[in-house]
């Protein structure tokens, strides 16, 4: 079986207000390409379709084009997408009978069916070439928090669930494949001991969990979530990464994972498939500079080249006036799309002898004393007068009101 792995697609965010479409769509052609190259038997997506719950139309359509054209590219081709935490399940889920039309499974959340059972089998996907022969199976797994999985049965205690409801899937998987044929359980989480390398995601977090939970039986593991491509220890379970940067940090190469499976058992052939990302984001100079070498800098850019700007800028204090005026009024006229500066505080050196204190000789100062230590040592400069002037007469007056 050949799987073409994606996940953390993100569709619709924005960067500093700035529109992503054009180079979200350029990923969304090259990624056809390789369905037409590939042609494998399977496309998987791993969480995190769109960045917001309430993606905008347009992001809309950048889905539903996409899903179209793929198809149509390879009619054999089936594709299993679940939702991440930046998801809305139910919206992911809304066309889900529609999509089967398309050879399209979405799996947005755990259900139970008119029974009040849990449905097991919607997590469960055959997948079948064109001529009907079953290659193998996709065990899709959508973004559920540790807490709220259900109970298949009472009496296993509620931290254990997870790990209760996955081996279930593996193991209802494992009852039916007499033919020996490769299984790929899906998931959006991350796994302790991952790489998050330039990755801050606010929305959901990063609660960790154990690879042992995820059960035994699968022969790759697809994750999603975190953004840094990576194959974890063992060589079964693997991060495909986001195919574009979310953010200045994620400054590595994005890829999708191309990833052949001979048999169950069988250890994954991983093939990375980079990205090119028309709309770079960079971070320049690469060492900080003064404000006005850094204004040089982006002057310098040419007016047709495009990118994504974070001016790396020394100061010793706070950020110059107007800073991102002159900034924008330098990118007016450009392709570049300046963002923001990375501001790193420089180091004064000052004369002054350091001196080692201990709590004893802490005691013998007083408040203002210890205020203009502390000052010196987090902003390398003087504290103001009129502040030590302020602080002494609060001082002053909390002690008249405690003798009081």
């Amino acid at each position: 079986m050949k799987i073409l792995h994606t996940s953390d697609w993100h569709l619709g965010q924005q960067l500093f207000e700035y529109d992503r479409s054009e180079e979200q769509q350029d990923f969304l052609r090259q990624l056809c390409h390789w369905v037409a190259t590939e042609q494998p038997d399977a496309l998987i997506v791993s969480g995190d379709v769109f960045h917001y719950c309430s993606p905008s139309a347009a992001a809309q359509r950048l889905y539903t084009d996409a899903l179209v054209e793929f198809h149509e590219t390879c009619p054999s081709m089936q594709i299993i997408i679940t939702a991440g935490n930046h998801d809305s399940s139910s919206k992911l889920e809304i066309n889900r009978n529609l999509w089967k039309y398309a050879g399209v499974t979405v799996v947005g959340s755990i259900r139970r069916d008119e029974a009040g059972q849990v449905d097991l089998e919607r997590h469960i996907v055959e997948v079948k070439n064109g001529c009907g022969e079953l290659k193998g199976y996709v065990i899709a797994l959508p973004h559920v928090y540790p807490q709220n999985f259900p109970a298949l049965d009472e009496e296993v205690p509620r931290e254990e669930r997870q790990h209760h409801f996955i081996q279930t899937l593996l193991n209802r998987v494992e009852e039916r494949n007499q033919g020996n044929l490769p299984v790929v359980l899906m998931a959006h989480l991350a796994l302790t001991g991952s790489d998050i390398t330039g990755q801050d995601d606010g929305r959901g977090g990063m609660e960790y969990t154990d690879i042992r939970l995820m059960g035994e039986g699968y022969d790759y593991l697809a994750l999603g979530h975190i953004h840094f491509p990576q194959t974890l220890l063992g060589g079964r379970a693997r991060y495909c990464g986001s195919p574009l940067p979310v953010n200045f940090d994620e400054s590595y190469g994005h890829s999708v994972s191309l990833v052949e499976l001979a048999a169950h058992g069988a250890m994954p052939e991983v093939r990375t498939l980079p990205v090119r990302n028309v709309w770079p984001l960079k971070v320049l100079p690469s060492r900080a500079v003064s404000q006005e070498e850094a204004l040089e800098v982006l002057q310098a850019i040419p007016d047709e080249e495009k990118m994504y700007v974070q001016l790396h800028v020394r100061i010793q204090d706070v950020p110059p006036a107007y800073c991102m005026e002159r900034a924008y009024e330098l990118a007016r006229d450009k392709q570049c799309r300046f963002c923001r500066y990375k501001w790193e505080r420089e180091v004064v050196e000052t004369q002054k002898e350091i001196t080692e204190l201990d709590v004893d000789r802490l005691q013998t100062f007083s408040p203002s004393q210890v205020a203009a230590i502390y000052y010196q040592d987090k902003f390398q400069r003087d504290i103001a007068p009129e502040m030590l002037d302020m602080l002494e007469e609060a001082v002053k007056r909390v002690r008249s009101q405690e003798e009081e």
